[in-house]
């Protein structure tokens, strides 16, 4: 068999970069071990958060698909943080997880040039320094010009409920106990690293009236600026807590622990701990938020989040029903903890594609990242660059200022990490101009110069953009005037008098002025909800966005200074070892990249750069 891409792993990453990849004319070939699993949630049914639906709006502009599949089938449509500003606003989707992995199905089925096949990829070859092929356990090799390995948690996948050890990648599911064998061969370094789930719980043995309900918002925001309406019928998520009687259980149960008894080698992750971390690092808490979320309307299944662990089945049991609710609850699965094995991102060029073999790209869990999100938005990244490797195009770098999978990409590759790398809004310094709400203003463009953003969801994109800037120029063009008939208008929209005439734009900045039905806006039916707050956003808070982009103008003189890339950093004298040992490692290909290297200091960057200098005026 011979594709000019092959995608190992049909995870989120892997469904995003093979559509990416086959999107962009690419015979592509994703191998998976059972096409059922494609898109499967491992975890939490929910797709979105602070940090992570940014990312999740990104794919939508520049062209992917989760947005799109998860308007399609989510249970239960939040904004998070919207009391807060629009840095910070994010939106959240319960998905039903069956039709979520269904609907990703039919939507590759129907991919012209991407083929599904049915296989466990065991080796990966190189023909020098190049990829070249893919092998699999059936002894069967898929030639490629480019390979991405998205291979989630199933690298040497081991499973963990109490002492019980399951080798998987995750329930049920077997590991690739090969691969990593493979690229350890091919020079690759690989550490461990660990995440869990929480039990699984029957609906129908949980009392959910004494439990505080959370509806979802309607009308329900959607993810995707391209899809339909979100129309359905939505499903609530219930609250319930632990207590110092649960907390006691689990203390008592560190014994039989595999976390506490040493016997689980991998990292887990900080941002998302698992029940025993909360109750041992924070004794001081009586008690912790557990939310009771849907998985699927066909299935009775409860996700309790909040209480993942790797403690033995009866524990888990045992501490659930001492909870409110949950007193007579059944276990349809216990939760575990699983380890896998992954590469330090170090090993990779920003374009995602590896220092070491050309051609080869890796994305998702593979580089250290946990959540749906910053899979799929790797996918896409490494797909969309596969592609072009294949075509001979320039690679697709995206920057820190310009996206979050920008900052994300950079985080990893620049500075690695040694744990379960999770996306927040504060690892942004730009999060003011990468806002959830303009995506679209950002990377449409580029989505739709490199092939990947249909020509009719461009078109949509460039009339909403003449909308938005049209409400601004109305906006800018009008005033209050305190006539008998604007204040009572005023009055009964709720929002503040003005004493004199007063720009509309100006009047607007105030914070307890937002854009309504009030006359002095004028006829809003032409526009959406949407269009209304970009319009609203960009005039509130437009001195702070400019000074921000000021800023990032700025910083991009220097930012985009190249490096070469084969530099010899150990020949530059001045600089500590530790720092030409990172600068050799990470092989930076710009000097705003050698900038965020750990431990890298002014008096060092002054050297790069007279360095740089001295190079400049000898060539």
């Amino acid at each position: 068999m011979k594709f000019d891409v092959v995608v190992i792993g049909g995870g989120h990453a892997g469904c995003e970069a093979a559509h990416a990849a086959a999107r962009l004319g690419c015979s592509t070939a994703m191998v998976i071990t059972d096409k059922n699993a494609i898109a499967r949630m491992s975890c939490n049914p929910a797709v979105g958060g602070p940090g992570k639906s940014q990312i999740v709006r990104e794919i939508d502009a520049l062209g992917g698909l989760m947005a799109r599949i998860t308007d399609e089938t989510g249970l239960q449509f939040r904004t998070l943080n919207s009391s807060k500003g629009p840095a910070v606003r994010a939106y959240r989707a319960q998905s039903d997880t069956a039709e979520y992995e269904q609907t990703m199905r039919r939507a590759l089925g129907k991919m012209p040039g991407l083929s599904i096949i049915e296989g466990t990829a065991v080796s990966i070859e190189a023909d020098g320094n190049n990829v070249s092929a893919v092998v699999l356990a059936d002894g069967g090799r898929i030639s490629a010009k480019a390979v991405v390995v998205c291979a989630g948690t199933f690298l040497n996948g081991l499973l963990h409920t109490g002492f019980d050890q399951t080798p998987g990648g995750r329930y049920g599911e077997p590991p690739s106990t090969h691969l990593s064998d493979s690229l350890r061969a091919l020079g690759f370094t690989l550490g461990r690293l660990k995440t869990g789930t929480p039990a699984r719980l029957d609906k129908n043995t949980i009392d959910f009236s004494p439990l505080k309900e959370q509806p979802g918002d309607v009308p329900p925001p959607a993810f995707s600026y391209f899809g339909a309406q979100v129309v359905r019928e939505q499903l609530p998520c219930h609250l319930t807590y632990t207590n110092e009687r649960t907390h006691e259980m689990i203390r008592a149960a560190f014994d039989r622990s595999p976390l506490y008894a040493g016997v689980i080698k991998g990292i887990g992750p900080r941002y998302c701990p698992s029940i025993e971390d909360k109750v041992a690092r924070f004794p001081e808490r009586a008690s912790h938020h557990v939310f009771l979320e849907p998985v699927s309307k066909s299935s009775d299944e409860i996700y309790p989040n909040g209480v993942s662990t790797s403690l033995p089945a009866d524990v888990q049991e045992a501490f659930l029903r001492t909870m409110p609710g949950l007193e007579n609850v059944r276990l349809m699965r216990a939760g575990y903890a699983v380890e896998y094995d992954f590469a330090p991102p170090t090993q990779l060029f920003p374009t995602l594609e590896t220092k070491r073999v050309a051609g080869l790209f890796f994305a998702g869990q593979i580089n250290g990242t946990s959540g749906y999100e910053e899979a799929a938005g790797q996918g896409l990244l490494a797909g969309i660059n596969a592609a072009r490797k294949v075509r001979g195009d320039a690679p697709v770098i995206l920057k820190r200022s310009e996206s979050y999978i920008g900052v994300m990409v950079d985080d990893l590759t620049t500075l690695g990490t040694e744990e379960p790398y999770r996306m927040f809004t504060s690892r942004a310094e730009h999060r003011l101009v990468l806002r959830q709400d303009n995506a679209d203003t950002r990377l449409c463009g580029l989505g739709r110069s490199i092939g990947l953003l249909a020509e009719d969801d461009y078109r949509r994109f460039v009339e909403k953009q003449e909308r938005i800037d049209a409400l601004v120029q109305r906006i800018r063009k009008s005033s209050v005037n305190p006539t008998n008939e604007v204040r009572a208008d005023l009055e009964a929209h709720g929002l503040p008098q003005v004493a004199e005439s007063t720009p509309l734009w100006q009047y607007l900045k105030r914070p307890d002025v937002t854009i309504n039905p009030a006359k002095v806006f004028g006829d809003l039916s032409g526009f959406s909800p949407d269009e209304v707050e970009r319009a609203e956003i960009g005039i509130k808070y437009e001195g702070y966005i400019d000074r921000q982009n000021k800023w990032i103008e700025q910083l991009g003189r220097i930012e985009d200074i190249p490096l070469e890339e084969d530099m010899d950093y150990a020949g530059i004298s001045g600089l500590s070892m530790e720092l030409r040992h990172k600068l050799g490692a990470v092989r930076p290909l710009t000097f705003g990249q050698a900038s965020r290297i750990a431990g890298m200091t002014p008096a060092a960057l002054t050297i790069l750069m007279i360095t740089l200098k001295t190079r400049a005026k000898r060539g």
